[in-house]
């Protein structure tokens, strides 16, 4: 019992955390979602099924979790918004340093999401 609520507690601040990531460049979104999925489906299928039923990252997951990649579709929209992002952060922020951090952050997510497996 009480390991299942730790578990539901782990997942919620996941899910908080990916959230958050969706509007902050340096905070993965799809990681914590992905471990939100993991805590749930050891501790609430109540909050499993909502997370894998939700219209908007519900579909990602499922992916992800089941087929083992990302749909082409997908992967185009993720590096899109990543470009974006990021883009937009470094053209914000006037230090060198962390705009060469921004930098890498890009080079490593976007080579972490090519290198996933494309769905047809």
């Amino acid at each position: 019992m009480i390991k299942k609520n730790i578990f539901i507690i782990l997942g919620v601040i996941s899910l908080i955390f990916g959230t958050v990531g969706i509007v902050i460049p340096l905070l993965p979104t799809t990681p914590f979602y992905l471990l939100s999925a993991y805590f749930f489906s050891k501790s609430s299928e109540k909050f499993h099924k909502f997370l894998l039923n939700n219209k908007v990252c519900g579909g990602y997951i499922r992916d992800y979790h089941e087929r083992k990649g990302i749909t082409l579709k997908n992967k185009i929209n993720v590096l899109v918004l990543l470009t974006l992002s990021i883009g937009v952060s470094m053209l914000r922020i006037k230090n060198l340093h962390l705009q060469i951090f921004l930098g890498l952050i890009f080079i490593c997510v976007s080579f972490h999401i090519l290198k996933i497996r494309t769905l047809r």
